[in-house]
């Protein structure tokens, strides 16, 4: 089906595969050379990359834009090309006593072909990023970005065209039969960013091939108020994660846990916040990508409401397009928002009197992509970081970690699995090969080979006593 459907896809993926065995060790000027076409173009194209983008959402803030998708780009890059040397380096491995004076050391060699498959939310970030690991690692790459921007997809494929030959990088655009088509065939890795439904099958159609894959997927990342957390400094941080992008983050603080009598003064506040923020919902605020998209939020919203929650909306007069900030106060468990990822400009809150009642509550979930921790009790802060599994933890911050290269990223279970970033990300697309050498030395080992006798047996008897 992908040769007779999709020949552009299948001509692109051959040139790749036939690249990647033609020269299966890039060198290190080839890779920063690489790396700095990346920066170079992010830099220069900048202004049409934000443009783009906006156009795809309708609306989105240029800062927010330089914010999330240019600028750790263009800093992922740097960092990348400072740093590939020391990660391409043999790494040394210790040899067993008795094995002397055999040498072991690890190898990292590239795969060969990385398929990348990028998301809307972040669609030139969640595309280059992990393509520069890609690239770091010395591997090719074909990217297929997401339909849902077209504009930022077309952008994409023009700049990848005009900066590197197509076999190195290639695009391919289409839709979700294209995608389904771009999981079948042998990569050497699959990355994917996305929902979890969409990551299951890509995932299925991969394991056909044996095909390793890298899933970043997201889920119900919580935000828990510890009753030591100051509320001036918690706030402001959790309502910059929550609304960047309108909240359409996979890392956005899903829900928060607060305690009841702290409730009050929390909804408050970050009434206010948001106030300051957004006074009214101009150009600093993001629109909703598609308006199917808006119309579920909405739906969300119509829920909760007819289940009973209180919401609360403090910056009310939306445009098109443009989905309000709002707190939904204890909704019912039976909440569709309370049972799916939000993925929008909703913050639900509900009463959570102590640690252990928290810890309670997100183990009762799947494991999220990130835990969100407010407080300064340390010993509470020990406690979640101990007995919560979650992608990351950010404590008294949110989405700080994302663009950390010097920390892997991804998630954990159903929030997706294997990491990226930095060199995490040249780990995830290299393999480390064993490399065993023999010295022209003498060779005690000959002693354990045929014909077998008494000093055998004796060898035998002092490994298992020093091994």
């Amino acid at each position: 089906m992908t040769g007779s459907q999709h020949p552009e896809l299948s001509e692109s993926f051959r040139r790749l595969h036939k690249a990647s065995r033609d020269d299966p060790y890039p060198e290190l000027s080839k890779r920063q050379d690489q790396l700095r076409r990346v920066e170079k173009m992010t830099l220069e194209h900048e202004k049409r990359i934000k443009d783009a983008i906006s156009a795809d959402f309708s609306h989105r803030s240029p800062i927010e834009t330089e914010i999330a998708d240019t600028m750790t780009t263009v800093l992922a890059a740097r960092h990348a090309r400072r740093h590939v040397k020391s990660w391409m380096r043999y790494r040394r491995a210790g040899t067993a006593l008795h094995f002397l004076p055999l040498q072991n050391k690890i190898f990292p060699q590239p795969l060969g072909v990385i398929g990348i498959i990028a998301p809307w939310n972040y669609p030139y970030n969640l595309a280059m990023v992990p393509l520069i690991a890609a690239l770091a690692a010395g591997n090719r790459a074909l990217i297929k970005p997401s339909e849902v921007t077209p504009a930022t997809s077309a952008l994409i494929t023009e700049l990848i065209a005009a900066n590197f030959d197509p076999s190195e990088v290639a695009i391919v655009e289409g839709d979700a039969d294209l995608s389904r088509a771009f999981s079948q065939l042998p990569f050497d890795h699959l990355f994917f960013t996305g929902s979890g439904t969409v990551g299951r099958l890509i995932a299925i159609e991969a394991a056909k091939n044996l095909t390793p894959v890298t899933l970043e997927l997201g889920g119900k990342s919580p935000a828990i108020v510890h009753r030591s957390a100051d509320l001036d400094q918690a706030v402001p941080h959790l309502a910059f994660g929550k609304w960047l992008n309108a909240g359409q983050s996979c890392i956005a603080p899903d829900y928060a846990l607060v305690p009841k009598d702290m409730i009050p003064a929390f909804t408050e506040k970050l009434t206010a916040q948001c106030r300051k923020m957004y006074p009214e919902l101009g150009s600093d605020y993001s629109a909703v990508v598609t308006q199917g998209s808006f119309d579920r939020l909405q739906g969300l919203l119509d829920d909760a409401r007819n289940r009973g929650a209180k919401i609360i909306v403090p910056v009310p007069d939306a445009t098109t397009r443009k989905l309000p900030p709002a707190l939904v106060l204890n909704p019912p468990p039976e909440c569709t928002l309370m049972q799916e990822e939000i993925f929008g400009p909703i913050l639900p809150i509900l009463p959570c009197e102590t640690t252990d009642d928290a810890i309670a509550f997100v183990k009762a979930n799947d494991r999220p992509l990130t835990l969100y921790w407010f407080g300064r009790d340390r010993a509470s802060e020990a406690r979640i970081r101990h007995e919560l599994h979650a992608g990351s933890m950010v404590v008294n911050d949110t989405m700080v970690q994302f663009a950390q290269e010097s920390l892997p990223f991804g998630g954990i279970g159903p929030s997706g699995y294997g990491s990226y970033h930095g060199k995490a990300g040249f780990d995830r697309f290299s393999h480390f090969k064993s490399i065993c050498r023999r010295p022209g030395l003498p060779d005690p080992t000959q002693l354990l080979h045929a014909p077998y006798g008494k000093t055998t047996r004796r060898l035998l008897n002092l490994i298992r006593r020093i091994g």
